[in-house]
């Protein structure tokens, strides 16, 4: 079941990378990133909301949201965030530049997410292998920025 979910992970990095194109020429017709990340994310809605009527998950318990951290609530704060950076910057270092260096920074963040075991993550202490492979995904980024 690993090869499936890893499989899958594969494949939606494989769609981020589309993503950065795909809303880079929206910017390029739309004139600017913010219009742009807006429309993003409305298509995107658009799509889950079309999903949600076509699977028809269970509805979510209104007590669950007043029990919840209050930081729950920043995962679409941040995506909005990270579409308009992507948008904005992403053209200046083109689509392997850009996700070398998403890919090297989500690496880095989730080392120490899971060291501490901060939003929900079960705790996974940082090693030395570990150390090493954010090592090479930096030293990777670099050279793909240098070329």
């Amino acid at each position: 079941m690993a090869w499936l979910y890893a499989g899958l992970a594969l494949l939606s990095g494989a769609a981020l990378a589309v993503q950065v194109g795909l809303n880079n020429g929206l910017k390029e017709r739309m004139g600017h990133p913010l219009p742009s990340a807006l429309c993003s994310f409305a298509t995107g809605t658009l799509a889950l909301f079309a999903i949600v009527l076509a699977v028809r998950p269970p509805t979510p318990k209104v007590a669950s949201f007043a029990e919840s951290p209050w930081w729950i609530w920043l995962g679409g704060v941040v995506g909005a965030a990270y579409i308009t950076v992507t948008i904005t910057f992403s053209g200046r270092l083109g689509a392997a530049g850009w996700l070398g260096v998403v890919v090297t920074g989500q690496i880095l963040t989730s080392v120490l997410l899971d060291h501490y075991g901060l939003f929900g993550f079960k705790v996974h202490a940082i090693t030395p292998w570990r150390v090493f492979g954010v090592i090479l995904l930096l030293t990777g980024a670099a050279i793909v920025l240098r070329s």
